[in-house]
């Protein structure tokens, strides 16, 4: 009788003890969710496919079975994983638990809301104990400290020590940029400034500029300088180079000082100033005005104040990634309930029992940062601790990284108000500023831009705008996400979108008669302007007027301020 041949063992350790390991999380996770309402025949069907996707792949790495295929995930990637059968079958077992994981998530049972909120912690937990995020588990980083005798875990250690004490994380090569000098350098002069913002106007680019100015008002969750990154992607360069005569509020940094600030504090010393500055140095009592995220929130809140007043200031109103209807607000719905906004308000609102206090910056872009947490937080834990790599430069990153605090009473109220109520929607329910707000009182064309991909503002809540303002409306969407589907410049050609003229009540059906074009959405808007921007009139030969003279150079002292 022939001698059995021995099966080969793999090299690194033992593949059944952590086989072991790597199910014990599935395991426990079956026990859990099951006391979740997770239907039984779910769970029985989802425990009897694991045992065979694990035992497939069990034989798989023992050589008793065809091996599979290569695997895609870009964490996974690199050969260090492939050629050591240890990492290779850990990487595809964290696969299987993964996707099993998820599966078990999207079959518990319960309302919108508690589902999203199981799968958005599953999610987390799965992106956290990738393999790849422990240098034990990671050949890749153990080949890299191995090359480089060790210099790599050095200089890991040493990025780690100096992000604990930047209190936060490097998305990229910091030291390369500087606000003023390589990022937002379009010239321009700080003509007006308050507690909360300070107001640029920018140099003409033509000789000749529409008659009508426009006014940009950004989101002051961030710094204003996403929409002046670099010349060659700049929305406020392209603006001038249109013709038009331009204006932006950048919002100040909050610190402790403006702490008590609330939401009509930001829509009187925001917008409504900033509209109030503009007509008092062009001498234009109406104009062309565009706002970004929340910022089109609050300029759109704005405008409705001042038509309740009898002011109508706005020839054209561009609204970019922005909510009015807050009946779909995306992922960022599950941390908003009433038990949430309640905290906040006792911690940092107006009449928390230690007085108003600040959302710090950091927790905010922490919290966007794990919204895509393999993207924005693992992959850096990767690159810049376990393989000791310094991240390219690069701007958009940069910007990401340089956070903003916000006032806590402003924050809380539009938390509530907004987000938890959805109350802007419904014609005199909010009283802003002393006034009662409609934003169907505003007699403005809007020209409205989506996001396919946002996550943050989806697409087809943007689009329940058209459902909310009353007059012409032209509705867009753009491919990619929040940032990337508006940073979008012409001359690059990438993406496309889609426009339809009728605007009908389903954002789906609106989309399915849509025509997809391809490249930026820039022309079209900065076409649709151009026809609300009045004639061409020689372009002003110095900023502001007697009653604004400059202040300082653009991009100012606000935006340079840290959180």
């Amino acid at each position: 009788m022939a001698k059995r041949k021995p099966q080969p063992q793999p090299p690194l350790g033992s593949l059944g003890e952590n086989a072991q390991a790597l199910g014990q999380a599935v395991g426990d996770a079956f026990k859990a969710m099951a006391g979740m309402s997770l239907p039984p025949q779910d769970l029985s069907r989802l425990q009897q496919s694991y045992l065979q996707e694990m035992t497939q792949l069990w034989n798989q790495a023992l050589g008793a079975a065809e091996q599979p295929a290569p695997i895609k995930d870009r964490r996974f990637a690199a050969q260090a994983w492939t050629q050591n059968p240890m990492a290779a079958f850990t990487a595809r077992a964290y696969l299987l638990n993964a996707r099993t994981l998820m599966e078990m998530a999207e079959a518990v049972q319960g309302d919108a809301k508690t589902k999203a909120r199981v799968r958005f912690a599953v999610q987390q937990w799965i992106d956290a104990a990738s393999p790849s995020n422990f240098l034990a588990l990671n050949p890749e980083a153990q080949q890299k400290a191995l090359e480089s005798q060790g210099q790599s875990i050095a200089k890991g250690v040493e990025q780690l020590l100096a992000d604990i004490r930047q209190g936060h994380m490097s998305q990229t090569d910091e030291t390369v940029f500087e606000v003023g000098r390589n990022v937002a350098t379009t010239e321009g002069t700080v003509v007006f400034e308050n507690e909360l913002m300070q107001l640029i106007e920018y140099k003409p680019l033509t000789a000749q500029v529409h008659e009508r100015p426009i006014l940009f008002v950004p989101p002051c969750i961030n710094k204003y300088y996403i929409l002046d990154l670099q010349p060659d992607n700049s929305l406020i360069r392209y603006t001038l180079e249109q013709g038009h005569r331009l204006f932006v509020v950048s919002w100040r940094n909050p610190d402790e000082s403006l702490a008590a600030k609330s939401w009509d504090d930001y829509i009187a010393e925001g917008p409504i100033q900033a509209i109030e500055v503009v007509q008092a140095i062009t001498g234009h009592k109406q104009f062309n005005m565009l706002g970004f995220c929340v910022g089109g929130t609050i300029l759109t809140t704005a405008l409705a104040v001042l038509a309740a007043r009898g002011q109508q200031p706005a020839s054209s109103v561009t609204l970019l990634t922005t909510l009015l209807d807050f009946s779909d607000t995306g992922i960022l719905d599950i941390f908003v309930d009433e038990p949430a906004v309640q905290m906040r308000e006792m911690t940092i609102g107006a009449d928390a029992p230690s007085g108003p206090g600040l959302l710090k910056g950091g927790e905010l872009a922490a919290t966007f940062s794990f919204l895509r947490p393999n993207d924005l937080v693992w992959n850096y834990v990767v690159g810049n601790y376990l393989k000791g790599e310094t991240p390219p430069p690069f701007d958009l990153l940069y910007w990401n990284s340089d956070s903003t605090n916000l006032p806590g009473p402003m924050y809380c109220w539009y938390l509530r108000h907004l987000y938890l109520q959805n109350e802007l929607r419904i014609p005199g329910r909010l009283s802003t500023c002393g006034e009662a707000v409609d934003v169907g009182a505003i007699k403005a064309p809007f020209y409205l831009y989506a996001s396919r991909e946002d996550h943050i503002v989806p697409w087809e809540a943007a689009y329940r705008s058209t459902q909310i303002i009353k007059g012409k409306k032209r509705f867009v969407m753009g491919a990619s996400g929040h940032i990337a589907g508006v940073i979008n410049p012409p001359a690059k050609g990438k993406r496309h979108y889609w426009t339809q003229d009728r605007l009908l009540e389903s954002a789906h059906d609106w989309l399915e008669t849509a025509t997809e074009k391809p490249g930026s959405w820039w022309p079209d808007w900065a076409a649709w302007l151009a026809a609300h921007a009045g004639k061409r009139v020689a372009a002003p030969k110095a900023p502001g007027n007697r009653q604004h003279r400059p202040i300082e150079a653009a991009p100012g002292r606000y935006v340079k301020q840290k959180a």
